[in-house]
């Protein structure tokens, strides 16, 4: 796959995720390897990546994970709840759940910005997901699990001083590729040398 290809059709995939295919695990291993190559602030490389495959284990996280996104939905409507709603039912039996995760002093999250403390992480996952879309398997960047995110740490025995940031399902595809998404124009979020006064369109 041509690297364009993968950055204008890798989607968040939600209802298209083949729950009965088993995933190869290294194939997510090689996908990992590829995002150990992420850019690093500082070098510091403070990501960890929880890979959950066992069946019991994955079927509570997705009890937890559904829980979280129902509370957090209520009364939502839309075809992307609809979707996401879809993921949340089916998150305990996708075959492969990788939660992000980066390692913070103490586990308390900074005061204030914390970009510099997510640009180093970010960029790794991202490179996840493209990585697994160029070996044909779905993902999708879920956060909705995060509302107990120290149930999950007990759940798994992520220590407390290591933050989750997502979590990612992690599946073969059903049905056939991807097209690019519908985005507005670049010049309508295009703002050049400033805010004010300096969108091109």
């Amino acid at each position: 796959m041509q690297l364009e290809d993968a950055l204008t059709t890798t989607r968040a995939v939600r209802r298209r995720l083949d729950l009965d295919r088993p995933v190869d695990i290294e194939i997510v291993r090689r996908c990992l390897e590829t995002a150990l190559q992420a850019p690093s602030g500082g070098d510091r490389q403070a990501w960890r990546f929880v890979v959950v495959t066992e069946p019991d284990l994955r079927a509570d996280v997705g009890r937890i994970y559904r829980r979280c996104f129902e509370e957090r939905t209520r009364g939502a409507t839309g075809r992307t709840v609809d979707n996401a709603q879809h993921l949340a039912r089916v998150m305990g039996r996708v075959p492969v759940q990788v939660i992000p995760c980066v390692e913070v002093p103490g586990g308390v999250l900074p005061q204030g910005n914390q970009a510099s403390l997510w640009a180093g992480l970010l960029p790794a996952v991202w490179s996840y997901l493209l990585a697994a879309r160029g070996h044909g398997l779905g993902t999708c960047w879920t956060t909705a699990h995060l509302a107990a995110e120290d149930e999950v740490a007990a759940l798994l025995g992520i220590p407390s001083g290591v933050r989750q940031a997502a979590l990612i399902p992690t599946a073969h595809v059903l049905g056939a590729g991807f097209s690019p998404a519908r985005r507005r124009p670049l010049d309508d979020v295009l703002h050049l040398n400033g805010w004010s006064g300096g969108k091109t369109g």
